[in-house]
């Protein structure tokens, strides 16, 4: 590890790294390529994982993650998705604009051209330019605005629109001058993904009959799942037409080939069978529990301890048990779309200390309660998602304006958990070819209105501990003391689990695990998590390092 980024980091954690990586970036990059152009289902397994952010460091407060700086990290060993922010729509003629962007760009592009690296180009929502002029004062019958039974246009794009303006919003994204710069400097990437932030207000299915558009097509009265089915075609057709729009812009042949179009939250619903409510919040529909897979080439789903609702990293209502949601999803998105680029995003709720003063934060809360919270706890969280799902990457939130001295020591305990796949030949192997063990002992905490079309998917993975409840089934608000779950490869009787633990709040000893069909067995945790190999033939259970 180098001196610049044990700056970064907290002593505890430069204490707990057991990596040493050569500096060789050409290898370090080869490897990068190849798992990010690995197929999904190739016969190695699984693509290994990589890190990567939403933030662009283009503010001078965030400037640490700026590309230039991701370079380096990878340059001293570590396993990035480089990313940089969308470039402007328009050129920089002015001297300082234009040198603003010669600094940002070219050199870090440059180097990455030389690597081969892959790229990531992050935007805020594509389709928010349908909402502004010239589009929002048009005719209703050319506007892409959800218009009302009385005429209205509202600022938020509909299902049932024109389509050609989405293909012609997507072509404005990238046939402009900017773009064909970084063209330019690095013609033959590896892939290239456009990241979209894809919050933009949007028609909602249980309000279809808002639009005058929905009404003259089917009428009134249509039930639940006909109106999610239709919304989410007309969502399928329009943001494909965006992305073909985006792909024909491109000056270069290869960026054209190469491209590939993720968005922010195009997946789940996670939150499935939470609460009653949850289908207004999803797109299902008979036979398809999501059209994001025919919408997108990716999706990043949020593995948030939000400040705004009370999911915590250590309760029934978390992201560890929500994600358990999406390992049928996952199953499903792949078979609708086999190359379906699957990351996501993480996130502890946490905005600044500014930010508190209006609203308190999972760390302030923690706080309160005498917990600690430190990037340790926070990479024993994400390790949970990471080996529940095994994601091609995982993505950080934080603000654009956040200041990178606070953000770097818990992104790179991302990074670090990241990193610490690809260094382990025992956490490769289970990462590329392990089979996820559910446990069928238990259902599922989240059993409100599951259609019986996924009630008897498996939905529980986390194996019973005995520091946790006893008493089923759980309260959303109670306290999990213990996350664990297991992977397993080989047949009886000679198995092999990789069981992964993390306790967020505090150590403990002497927890015991049961695996089902094996026996039980005794770990220590702690919140940074650990992992342990079991052996069925020899009965040994060895801490993996």
């Amino acid at each position: 590890m180098s001196a610049s980024i044990r700056s970064w980091l907290p002593a505890f954690l430069i204490a707990s790294s057991s990596f040493a990586f050569a500096a060789d970036a050409r290898a370090v990059a080869d490897a990068i390529r190849a798992e990010a152009t690995r197929p999904n289902d190739g016969p190695e397994g699984r693509p290994l994982p990589l890190a990567t952010h939403w933030c662009t460091g283009s503010h001078p407060r965030s400037e640490g993650l700026a590309p230039r700086h991701q370079m380096r990290l990878i340059e001293e060993g570590h396993h990035l998705l480089p990313w940089f922010a969308h470039p402007p729509l328009e050129p920089q003629t002015s001297p300082e604009a234009s040198k603003r962007f010669g600094d940002y760009y070219e050199a870090p592009l440059k180097r990455a051209a030389e690597l081969k690296l892959p790229l990531c180009l992050k935007a805020t929502q594509w389709e928010s330019l349908l909402s502004a002029e010239p589009y929002l004062s048009l005719p209703p019958e050319k506007n892409p605005n959800v218009v009302t039974p009385e005429g209205k246009v509202r600022k938020m794009v509909c299902p049932f629109g024109p389509v050609e303006p989405w293909a012609e919003v997507g072509r404005k994204w990238t046939d402009n001058e900017p773009l064909k710069q970084l063209q330019a400097w690095y013609p033959d990437p590896p892939f290239v993904m456009f990241l979209s932030n894809n919050e933009h207000a949007d028609l909602r299915w249980h309000k279809a009959e808002e639009s005058q558009r929905y009404l003259d097509e089917y009428g009134k009265g249509r039930d639940d799942d006909f109106k999610r089915r239709v919304v989410a075609d007309g969502w399928i057709e329009r943001y494909r037409a965006l992305q073909r729009g985006m792909r024909e812009g491109l000056a270069n042949a290869t960026w054209r080939d190469k491209a590939l179009f993720v968005g922010y939250g195009a997946f789940g619903p996670d939150h499935f069978g939470r609460w009653g409510g949850w289908p207004n919040y999803s797109l299902h529909s008979k036979g398809r529990i999501s059209p994001y897979p025919l919408m997108w080439d990716g999706g990043s789903p949020s593995y948030y301890t939000h400040d705004w609702n009370p999911s915590r990293d250590h309760t029934v209502w978390s992201p560890q048990l929500e994600f358990m949601n999406l390992v049928f999803m996952q199953r499903e998105a792949w078979k609708l779309n086999p190359r379906f680029w699957f990351e996501f995003s993480v996130w502890d709720g946490y905005s600044g200390a500014e930010s508190e003063k209006k609203r308190p934060s999972p760390r302030m809360l923690y706080r309160l309660k005498g917990q600690t919270y430190d990037p340790a706890r926070y990479g024993g969280f994400v390790q949970f998602g990471m080996w529940l799902l095994r994601p091609r990457a995982v993505r950080e939130f934080r603000g654009w304006t956040f200041p990178s001295e606070e953000a770097l020591p818990y992104f790179m305990a991302i990074v670090e958990a990241v990193d610490r796949v690809h260094a382990s030949d025992t956490l490769r192997r289970f990462w590329r070819t392990g089979e996820l063990v559910p446990n069928r002992a238990r259902k599922h905490h989240y059993q409100a209105g599951i259609p019986d079309e996924w009630k008897d998917e498996d939905r529980w993975f986390l194996l019973d501990a005995s520091v946790n409840p006893q008493e089923f089934p759980w309260d959303l608000h109670w306290d999990i003391p213990v996350f664990s779950l297991a992977l397993v490869m080989g047949q009886a009787p000679e198995r092999q689990w990789l069981v992964y633990a993390h306790s967020p709040v505090q150590e403990r000893k002497g927890v015991k695990l049961t695996i089902p069909g094996y026996q039980p067995i005794t770990v220590d945790t702690a919140p940074a998590g650990s992992f342990h190999l079991v052996d069925e033939k020899s009965g040994r259970v060895e801490l993996v390092k």
